[in-house]
């Protein structure tokens, strides 16, 4: 079951992908931010982040294809969305990443509240990341350890991309925002969907637990 708790299996290809590459945008525009160091906006460039983490983008991509089973022209629905192409970014853009949670000050733009939207979106991004990942890997039926261990580096490429939290604390993050309600006795997981979902944290647990 997804977040919206919807059954996994009323799912396509392309709305699983549109689930996985929508937290990307996110991702990349704060870690374009906190690269900055000053969080001002005027110092922001996304195409210098996404020229000097190309590996990362490209490690990130290969293991959401690799877990996912999505073909080509449903991996291109990331470069559809226009996230990993030059764009300005902009206060909005983060006050919708971080869920709104500053509400909208006075001084939306000042270095501390945009630093506060950088670190609230990228834990809330990475979660979703994380877990829209897991959703389309399960649904694509992907063997639990080799899909796992192809989120693994998904989330490490995405952590260090968003400048932002641990892979080890994202991981904590999802199992509390995102786990528990495909686990609790009233979702509409089936059986081998909780199996599925709970083969997955154990083995990004084995790899990321402190």
């Amino acid at each position: 079951m997804t977040g919206d708790g919807r059954p996994v299996e009323e799912f396509t290809a392309e709305l699983l992908a549109g689930e996985v590459f929508r937290p990307l945008g996110g991702v990349v525009e704060i870690g374009a931010v906190n690269a900055t160091g000053t969080w001002r906006l005027a110092d922001v460039s996304l195409g210098d982040l996404l020229d000097g983490r190309g590996a990362e983008v490209d490690v990130l991509l290969a293991g959401v294809r690799s877990a996912c089973a999505f073909d080509s022209t449903t991996m291109s629905i990331a470069w559809d969305l226009g996230w990993l192409r030059p764009h300005d970014v902009t206060a909005a853009s983060l006050l919708l990443w971080s869920g709104g949670l500053t509400g909208v000050p006075a001084e939306l733009e000042s270095p501390a509240v945009v630093r506060h939207m950088c670190q609230v979106g990228a834990d809330l991004q990475l979660a979703r990341l994380l877990h829209a990942s897991v959703t389309a890997a399960v649904t694509a039926r992907t063997e639990a350890k080799r899909g796992a261990r192809a989120l693994a580096a998904v989330l490490t490429a995405a952590c260090a991309l968003s400048g932002g939290p641990r892979p080890s604390d994202v991981l904590r993050l999802w199992r509390v925002a995102h786990l528990v309600h495909v686990l609790r006795p009233g979702s509409d997981a089936s059986d081998a969907g909780r199996s599925a979902f709970r083969a997955y944290e154990h083995v990004l647990t084995a790899t990321f637990d402190d």
